[in-house]
């Protein structure tokens, strides 16, 4: 097994951190976080492999695959089994449902990754709260973090709808509003001017603006 991590430990990473990067074994051969730069990256952890509701997920993940390379983002995926316990779980479930996971699992049998991502602390009794999901950007950067509950499977759909969101307010340097999906009205980012604030038409203008 190889591994490294370059992290500070004195706090799980929060939106806006870059994220700790890391070298280590994955089913793909090996990987570094910072292979990824210049583009999107989807970095989601699971707490063990043979799990139904993350068997799920993987499915519905390697399916989508394509949405997300069209949106010139990766997927990873990471798991406290070792490498080979990855190679036979996707072994069943290319035999079981018809479809080949090609984006990269990485191992975390130590859960280094998982306690420099904040999923895990020495403390813990198991692993059910690896359930993180990352959305970083191409400079390295965590733009969201998503965690669920074990009994409860991801969206993939809002994960989607996630990056759509994040990349349009990159683009645009806009907002999102809720339940925003592509093609949607964004929202202008309020002014701090108070000459605006009074010289607005109506009483909200000043930090209500949409555009298309």
């Amino acid at each position: 097994m190889e591994f490294e991590i370059d992290h500070p430990k004195s706090r799980p990473p929060r939106i806006g951190d870059k994220a700790p990067a890391f070298s280590a074994r994955a089913t793909t051969g090996h990987v570094n976080l910072t292979d990824f730069r210049g583009k999107w990256l989807v970095l989601f952890s699971h707490p063990a492999d043979f799990t139904p509701v993350c068997t799920s997920e993987f499915v519905a993940l390697a399916r989508k695959a394509d949405d997300f390379a069209r949106r010139d983002c990766a997927l990873m995926a990471l798991s406290i089994d070792t490498l080979f316990s990855h190679f036979a779980w996707l072994r069943l479930i290319r035999d079981r449902f018809g479809v080949e996971v090609r984006f990269p699992v990485i191992e975390d049998p130590t859960m280094v990754i998982a306690a420099a991502y904040g999923m895990a602390s020495p403390g813990d009794p198991d692993t059910w709260g690896v359930r993180n999901t990352y959305f970083i950007d191409p400079d390295g950067v965590i733009r969201a973090i998503t965690c669920y509950p074990p009994n409860v499977g991801r969206s993939i759909p809002e994960m989607l709808r996630l990056l759509d969101a994040l990349q349009a307010a990159d683009r645009n340097a806009a907002l999102t509003p809720a339940d925003w999906k592509k093609g949607d009205a964004l929202l202008s980012p309020p002014g701090e001017a108070l000459d605006a604030v009074f010289a607005a038409e109506n009483p909200g203008d000043w930090f209500w603006q949409e555009r298309k």
